[in-house]
């Protein structure tokens, strides 16, 4: 017996367990794509219009932390709005994919069970790997065919979905690296996004100290960018030159990564990480005697992480404010139709608003979800085996969901108004204004988090899949792409975002803000019921 004997078999286990996972991830990010390339290409009526939107991203050092500009095309310009919100979803998915087939394997017993048959060393890892690769090849064929059915140049299309799957297969390689490191799932993920922030900020700065070319439509980004994986996929330039041989850097991160792991694998104890684990205090304190308590050192690290992005990206978006008073042509009309005023001041503002609650609603989807894994996983039993009571343990993951949600959108107002007043000389007049318009966003949000309670109330197995999935088609149908793609108001009206105030570009009214806390308030009274009733859905 070899170390890679049954592979194959564990190949096809794990398919078998992502057969919903896995999909929803591909077709998310090929629908994302989709969506987005056919929203630059009515976006711009005129070349004139690409060519300015291009230029403001090319030339403002603030828009270059998110997208690299290559040159003016329908394609370029969606790669710049795109690529980095992409490459950091496929880094997710394939650390996710990998950190699920192996150390959380090991942490929940089945990879001793299974290492009890004929099974090689190395053969969890290697089927880990198939699925994971498998997966980001998948990725970089469905971003390409769907720029490619938006009427874009197969070429760029191709060398798109190339550079997502590529960031993919950089992260697999670190995500395999961090599950032999880490004794613990939450441990190997949390060092696998520790090094994605990094190569998020390390790419960002490496473009921000860049230069435009003479005519303002190309950037020629600074050193940085080399060190980061993300970076790596810029500088293939989709429809801007189309260069394949930075794919090989991915690809050395891939066998790198991969060889690393292999070593550990067979220098380790099975369940246990490389790193030692923490040994905790004899005592608990006061805070871990309930269950809010709990939830809140259980989601302390991810909302950490947060709030320094909201904040950074508040800073980013207030710092530009001065360049958007003076577009003209399509690109106003479209910060117009989404802000919902025609004073671009107002509009920018409310766009922006609205941008942060969708984002913030991603936050409260991953941390509610968190009362689904730990029923998965177990420690759920323990917790209700105690005085606490599953109405008080969904409280209180609710709560502790919803606070960080209002601290993130405050944090991200404050950033933006501190900014854009230190722009326009009013940091208090901007950010007071912010502060309101970002508690607006609240509503949709509200319903986001009672979607998730109702969820794993009615559907916990499929909670995740259902979740996300739900959460994707509200903001495609919302105000950010409905429009643009036209779709029928009945479809735009099923998004929560679609009904929120647009403020401060319009008053808020207070039917729509009543209906929505409603709609919330039934879903997750829905939910929770069915949870008291329901038997739990425990590992078996």
């Amino acid at each position: 017996m070899n170390g890679l004997t049954g592979a194959v078999p564990l190949t096809r286990l794990a398919l078998r367990r992502d057969r919903i996972n896995l999909p929803v991830w591909l077709l998310g990010l090929a629908g994302f794509t989709a969506a987005t390339t056919a929203m630059s290409a009515t976006g711009f009526p005129t070349n004139e219009d690409l060519l300015q939107a291009t230029r403001l991203m090319a030339t403002s050092p603030g828009m270059r932390l998110t997208g690299l500009a290559s040159g003016a095309s329908v394609g370029g310009y969606a790669m710049i709005r795109d690529y980095v919100t992409l490459a950091v979803l496929a880094a997710l998915m394939s650390t996710f994919a990998m950190v699920r087939h192996t150390r959380q394997s090991e942490e929940t017993g089945r990879a001793e069970v299974v290492g009890a048959a004929v099974v090689g060393r190395h053969a969890e890892l290697a089927a880990a790997l198939m699925v994971t690769v498998g997966a980001d090849i998948v990725l970089a064929a469905l971003i390409g065919l769907a720029m490619v059915a938006n009427g874009q140049p197969a070429a760029g299309s191709f060398t798109a979905g190339a550079a997502v799957g590529a960031a993919g297969l950089a992260f697999t390689g670190v995500a395999a690296v961090a599950g032999q490191l880490a004794s613990s799932t939450r441990g190997a993920t949390g060092l696998s996004a520790a090094v994605l922030g990094a190569a998020f900020l390390t790419s960002g700065v490496g473009n921000m100290l860049g230069r435009a070319d003479p005519s303002g439509l190309r950037v020629d980004s600074a050193w940085p960018v080399w060190l980061s994986p993300i970076g790596w996929g810029q500088q293939m330039r989709p429809f801007g030159g189309d260069h394949w041989w930075p794919i090989l850097l991915s690809l050395a991160a891939l066998l790198a990564g991969v060889a690393a792991a292999a070593l550990l694998t067979a220098r380790r104890d099975v369940g246990h990480g490389m790193l030692p684990q923490r040994r905790g205090h004899d005592r608990a304190g006061r805070l871990l005697r309930g269950p809010a308590g709990l939830a809140w050192r259980l989601q302390r690290g991810a909302f950490a992480g947060w709030a320094v992005g909201m904040l950074g990206f508040g800073l980013v978006l207030g710092a530009v404010i001065g360049q958007m008073t003076e577009l003209t042509g399509a690109a106003r009309d479209w910060y117009a139709r989404l802000g919902g005023s025609g004073q671009m001041l107002g509009a920018y503002r409310a766009s922006m608003a609205q941008l942060a609650g969708m984002a913030v609603a991603i936050y409260v989807v991953q941390v509610l979800l968190r009362m689904r894994h730990e029923e998965a996983d177990g420690p759920l039993e323990s917790v209700l085996a105690t005085a606490v009571g599953r109405w008080r343990w969904v409280a209180s993951h609710v709560v502790v969901a919803l606070s960080g949600a209002i601290v993130l959108l405050l944090l991200f107002a404050v950033g933006m108004g501190l900014a854009a007043g230190a722009v326009l000389g009013d940091p208090y007049g901007q950010t007071s204004t912010l502060l309101r318009a970002g508690l607006v966003q609240l509503p949709g949000t509200l319903v986001v988090a009672a979607i998730v309670v109702a969820a794993v109330g009615l559907l916990p197995r499929a909670a995740a899949a259902v979740s996300w999935t739900l959460l994707m088609a509200a903001v495609l149908l919302g105000p950010l792409f409905g429009a643009t793609l036209r779709l029928p108001q009945w479809a735009q009206d099923l998004s929560p975002f679609t009904h929120i105030p647009k403020a401060p570009a319009a008053p808020v009214t207070a039917a729509a803000v009543l209906a929505l806390v409603c709609v919330a308030g039934v879903l997750a009274a829905i939910g929770t019921a069915v949870l008291r009733r329901r038997n739990l859905a425990l590992p078996t």
